[in-house]
């Protein structure tokens, strides 16, 4: 999930932000309007981004806007923004809610607007050119939100509301208690001098992770593997390879084209009989950007360590933690040491199956990383009788997506999804649709990026391109992104079950925004804490594997029959094999999460591998076939995505989902009656009260681990 990404670009979130045209607010001094009315007035007329967009909900003119117009778009966002801000602050009246705390929530327009085109492409469609916008923007981002929180007058206006917060309503309070926090987090108690200190730091921060990200965007494009022999991809389907041969001529390559997804673990290592090729295609993604993002995930853990000291932290996992709902290192390591030892030992168990299977078909080899996917998925045919190339078939991409995803969202929340070809995409394969209540009243757009390819980041994530916001006027406009390989033309997308899952995965998040319903935009949609808003994306991945639901989407592309129902027992049957080893794949990246942004700023650390293989044996996870999901100098969500010391946030917020799925079954399932209670008590309250307290009012109790060890076959 990737929700702020501006807080990928300058390391804070820039809370001081609206989507309606606030100018008017500041004008310039007249003398300076005369000067400039001619340039800015054809600047406007060709700038789609200087403007509101036309469309409906907002949207953006995608087919309008051109890379060139950004960088003068943010020069006007920010100097607009600027102006704004010094009106609050040089406002004479006594500070108040409303001339702070709702002024700050109407002001930049324009900045939002192209910060939200603008780092959306910069995930979706980037290239050399982007790239160097955001080598040139980011800096000047990152000093404009310094500014706004370390401007001693601002600061001063929002401790003097909060001061007297007792006398408003409950949502009011929570907008005051979000920039009262926000600005003491950025360092507005500090002294002059080691505001100046934040200020460098948070420059280099911002410079770093930036690099860091465009290094793992240029590792997708040079980290590939070229096939030229067809043989070698002995036990891929004709049309995985055909697939292949497709992403090579795009390429202007001969012969067939292995790229890298996200994580550690690839895809094709599950059919590939060739091992030599399996080692190496693991050994490209395991070993990928270590020579440039070995030495920046040292430096950036470094600089972290030393900004959390100046606010008087002991380490950067410290101060991120602050402000969530684990709210201390202690906790966070509490539940995934827990866990550990019980992954290990379900994937050593795992392992034993594996080198049994590996002996009984000939091999005489130690267990490997590269090996345990395709060996796994031998064992798995013969304990369950399943074969993916079996399943895939019965999971075409527009059936998931409309008879299962969309199937099981109208049920539980009676809403219906109308595709709007009309409205501007980014690339011709994304999806546009509106979204209605049962009662025919809009509720937003929701776009759809399914596929793969060069210039979009890795794995899956959903953002916003507009906010919900009573205050503004807003309906929610949000997209999912997801890279499902992309096949030859003419053929169909059919997709593993982890993609569909994956699927139903962001649409929880695309749910939670869709379904905002509050006043002010810093509290709406998904702008909750990271070890929440995983919660409602995960809890919606269950749908997918609900007989009921399953039985009405998984069906054969080709004859349109429904899935047996003994394959349907088949899947349920083996939904918690090798669940030791994801959830120890998972865990080892967790802890590697923490441990990087657990050092003290005077630690040292001169080997990435070494600190690496220090951290799994720690804790207990230095078991040589499961690496973590992601290592170092690729995880993103650590070092460029804004996840620092939260990776744990996919298990905490697990808890949640499990113990809420098994609340809704108990309660009868894919009903209204659950979906409304659902959506009513947490899908529609972004941050507008307690987290804790949304899944109260939901479930009428704090979870329990307990669902959450039967999901993962932790447990009998």
């Amino acid at each position: 999930m990737r929700k702020s990404l501006l807080a990928t670009a300058i390391g804070a979130t820039l809370v001081l932000s609206a989507c309606q045209d606030q100018a008017k607010e500041t004008p310039a001094p007249a003398k300076q309007e005369a000067t400039q009315a001619a340039p800015v007035a054809e600047q406007t007329a060709a700038n789609v981004l200087l403007s509101p967009s036309p469309l409906d909900y907002h949207a953006p003119q995608f087919d309008k806007i051109n890379n060139k117009d950004f960088l003068p778009a943010f020069e006007t966002g920010l100097e607009e923004h600027k102006q704004q801000i010094d009106s609050i602050i040089n406002n004479a009246d006594a500070p108040s809610f409303d001339n702070t705390m709702v002024a700050m929530e109407k002001t930049g327009a324009t900045l939002t607007r192209t910060l939200k085109a603008f780092f959306s492409m910069s995930a979706l469609m980037s290239n050399d050119e982007i790239q160097d916008i955001e080598g040139k923007i980011v800096p000047k981002l990152t000093e404009h939100t310094d500014n706004i929180y370390l401007n001693d007058k601002l600061f001063a206006r929002v401790a003097a509301v909060y001061a007297q917060k007792d006398a408003l309503n409950a949502e009011d309070q929570r907008l005051v208690d979000h920039y009262y926090n926000q600005f003491v987090r950025a360092g507005a108690k500090l002294s002059d001098t080691d505001k100046n200190k934040m200020r460098e730091l948070n420059g280099e921060l911002a410079k770093l992770a930036t690099e860091f990200g465009q290094n793992i965007l240029k590792s997708f494009k040079d980290d590939v593997l070229l096939v030229t022999d067809r043989a070698q991809l002995a036990g891929l389907s004709d049309g995985q390879i055909d697939g292949l041969a497709a992403a090579a001529k795009a390429a202007g390559k001969e012969g067939y084209l292995i790229s890298l997804v996200n994580t550690t673990r690839q895809p094709l290592l599950t059919s590939l009989e060739n091992r030599e090729l399996r080692q190496k295609l693991w050994e490209t993604s395991a070993n990928r950007a270590m020579d440039t993002n070995g030495p920046l995930a040292i430096q950036l853990a470094k600089l972290r360590a030393e900004k959390a000291q100046l606010l008087g932290f002991k380490s950067w996992a410290d101060y991120a933690l602050g402000d969530q709902m684990a709210a201390k290192p202690e906790a966070v390591y509490g539940i995934l040491d827990d866990l550990a030892p019980k992954a290990v030992a379900r994937a050593r168990a795992e392992a034993a199956d594996i080198q049994a299977q590996i002996k009984a078909t000939g091999g005489d080899f130690e267990l490997q990383p590269w090996d345990w996917a395709f060996y796994a998925e031998q064992v798995r045919k013969a304990k369950y009788d399943l074969d993916e190339s079996a399943i895939k078939p019965y999971f075409e991409f527009n059936t998931v997506l409309k008879d299962g995803l969309f199937f099981a969202m109208q049920k539980l929340y009676g809403i219906t999804m109308k595709e709007r070809k009309d409205l501007p995409v980014w690339n011709t394969d994304v999806l546009a649709f509106e979204v209605f209540n049962e009662d025919g009243s809009p509720v937003g757009l929701f776009y759809l990026d399914p596929y793969a390819r060069v210039g979009k980041n890795g794995g899956a994530w959903m953002d916003e391109l507009v906010t919900q916001s009573f205050l503004e006027g807003n309906k929610p406009v949000v997209y999912n992104a997801l890279n499902i390989p992309k096949p030859a033309e003419g053929q169909p997308t059919l997709m593993t079950f982890d993609e569909v899952t994956t699927m139903f995965h962001e649409f929880g998040h695309g749910i939670h925004g869709l379904f905002s319903q509050v006043k002010y935009p810093s509290l709406a949609g998904t702008s909750t804490a990271r070890d929440f808003v995983e919660f409602p994306s995960q809890a919606n991945e269950d749908w997918a594997t609900l007989p009921e639901v399953l039985s009405h989407y998984a069906k054969h592309y080709q004859t349109g029959e429904t899935i047996p129902a003994e394959l349907l027992e088949k899947i349920q049957a083996a939904s918690t094999f090798n669940q030791g080893y994801d959830t120890t794949e998972y865990l080892a990246a967790a802890l590697l999460d923490m441990e990087w942004h657990s050092l003290p700023a005077d630690a040292k650390v001169d080997d990435v591998k070494a600190f690496e293989a220090q951290v799994r044996a720690k804790h207990g996870l230095d078991f040589a076939p499961v690496l973590p999901r992601y290592q170092s100098t690729y995880f993103s969500h650590a070092f460029a995505g804004g996840y620092s010391a939260g990776y744990y946030a996919y298990l905490w917020t697990e808890v949640f989902a499990a113990d809420a799925f098994a609340h809704s079954m108990a309660q009868g399932g894919l009903k209204r009656e659950n979906g409304d209670i659902y959506r009513k008590t947490v899908l529609s309250m972004g941050n507008s009260q307690d987290l804790m307290q949304d899944y109260i009012n939901f479930r009428g109790q704090k979870p329990t681990v307990d669902a959450l060890l039967k999901r993962r076959g932790l447990v009998n």
